[in-house]
């Protein structure tokens, strides 16, 4: 039973991106050299983890590739998620002021700078992100996918709920009212829909085809596109290497 992402197992492409591990460090790597460059402009007690001056809005939609996986969850947040659990936890430091606020984007500059050292950003840089888009069109082209995603549609109207085009419509509704930070109101009636949706995409496999789908496609992209695929796995362990060294110097 499909409860997460990591239940599907990985896909030919994930090699070749971030993970979460890399997403953790990079932030530290970053932090640390900001904090540093900082105190080269005056700023000698530049936290790590800042809040702004003041509270940016941001809209955050959170979900799997594939909408809605968890019946749990669904039953009871629909498609957001316990308040109590921020997804993206809050900045820990003090508010940083003015003048430090004034002087961040320099040292946001030169940390980016040093972490990219020694990556061609414009042929190598994340190439297996700038071929995402295209393989998703793909995905969403395939006959078998679109045939799986009309079962599903049909599933949940069946059910007494809208009849949307995919799982991703369903998602985002502008129904749910969707708050700044990307939470949901978790009505009733986002709730049952979310319920319903969950349960046909178990009972018709939904997301198990959609899954193979993208797998299959990946793969072909990789081997159509090997030479930058590898120039852009190289590219992440100069930058994994660039962290490392930034870690054990600073960190």
């Amino acid at each position: 039973m499909i409860r997460s992402e990591s239940d599907l197992g990985p896909l030919p492409a994930d090699r070749y991106g971030f993970t979460p591990q890399d997403y953790q460090r990079s932030q530290r790597a970053t932090a640390l050299l900001v904090r540093q460059c900082m105190a080269d402009h005056g700023h000698q007690d530049f936290p790590l983890d800042p809040r702004y001056p003041g509270d940016p809005v941001v809209a955050t939609l959170v979900a799997t590739d594939y909408g809605a996986l968890d019946l749990d969850t669904a039953r009871r947040w629909g498609y957001g998620w316990d308040p109590a659990k921020a997804p993206f936890p809050q900045p820990k430091g003090r508010r940083m002021t003015s003048a430090e606020y004034a002087d961040l984007p320099t040292c946001g500059a030169e940390a980016e700078r040093r972490l990219m050292r020694g990556i061609d950003l414009k042929r190598d840089w994340l190439y297996a992100a700038t071929r995402a888009v295209e393989v998703d069109k793909a995905v969403k082209r395939d006959p078998r996918l679109r045939a799986a995603w009309d079962v599903w549609s049909r599933c949940v109207a069946g059910r007494g709920f809208t009849r949307y085009p995919d799982p991703a419509a369903a998602y985002a509704d502008p129904a749910w009212h969707r708050g700044s930070d990307g939470n949901t109101r978790h009505t009733e009636l986002e709730r049952a829909t979310a319920v319903a949706d969950v349960i046909c995409k178990r009972r018709h496999h939904t997301v198990e085809l959609w899954h193979t789908v993208r797998a299959e496609k990946q793969a072909a992209d990789v081997a159509r596109h090997h030479d930058h695929y590898a120039a852009g796995l190289r590219a992440m362990g100069t930058y994994r290497a660039n962290i490392a060294q930034v870690l054990r110097k600073l960190g």
